[in-house]
């Protein structure tokens, strides 16, 4: 079997070829961005399994999964990520990819969920696809929309704007719009008040 590893974090691609290699009968090759995974796939195609990492340089949104996905004759191609939220999932199985794949997953379940794929079945964790977005039982949770507690969630990471508003396939007005919001509804002045407040509230 042979699988193609597209990731700009080199620490990344080297842990997954590790895990991939060491179940045994897959060949990993890899790649640092959705050009040079494009230029792999028409050079040494056929691949198996790609796997694009959802915030490497190039893949804007999902245009990057169709674009790779449409190469040559189709290929099989599943979005992996540590960050990307259950609707950018839902959205990427629904325009026919693989599979989607966090990448907090145990190694071995992302062995079986590489295999599984790669005889042309989709997957995605039902633990990741059916979580509820916060704790309902968290009071400045319940006072939060699903995107308000994804803009909060990404302050808390030490993201920008722009970084947000690209895991996120929106636009950076919008995030603004949304971080306008969320300030007001739990009285935080500024992007680090306000990811302050996430912690002592015990989210993320």
């Amino acid at each position: 079997m042979r699988v193609l590893i597209a990731d700009d974090h080199e620490l990344m691609r080297d842990a997954l070829v590790m895990f991939l290699q060491n179940a045994g009968g897959i060949d990993a090759s890899t790649a640092g961005s959705v050009d040079e995974a494009c230029a792999l796939i028409e050079k040494d195609a056929p691949f198996d399994l790609v796997m694009l990492d959802f915030n490497m340089p190039g893949m804007n949104g999902l245009a990057g999964l169709t674009r790779t996905m449409n190469i040559g004759g189709g290929q099989r191609v599943a979005l992996i990520s540590g960050e990307a939220t259950r609707d950018i999932a839902e959205r990427a199985l629904g325009v026919g990819a693989a599979g989607f794949i966090p990448k907090s997953i145990p190694a071995k379940s992302m062995v079986n969920a590489v295999r599984f794929m790669a005889t042309g079945e989709q997957y995605a964790p039902v633990e990741f696809m059916t979580a509820s977005d916060a704790p309902s039982s968290n009071p400045l949770a319940a006072k939060l929309s699903r995107r308000e507690m994804q803009m909060l969630k990404g302050l808390t990471e030490g993201k920008t704007n722009k970084e947000i508003a690209r895991s996120l396939n929106i636009q950076e007005p919008t995030v603004k719009l949304h971080m306008k919001n969320l300030y007001r509804k739990i009285g935080a002045a500024n992007r680090t008040r306000a990811a302050l407040i996430a912690r002592e509230a015990g989210l993320f």
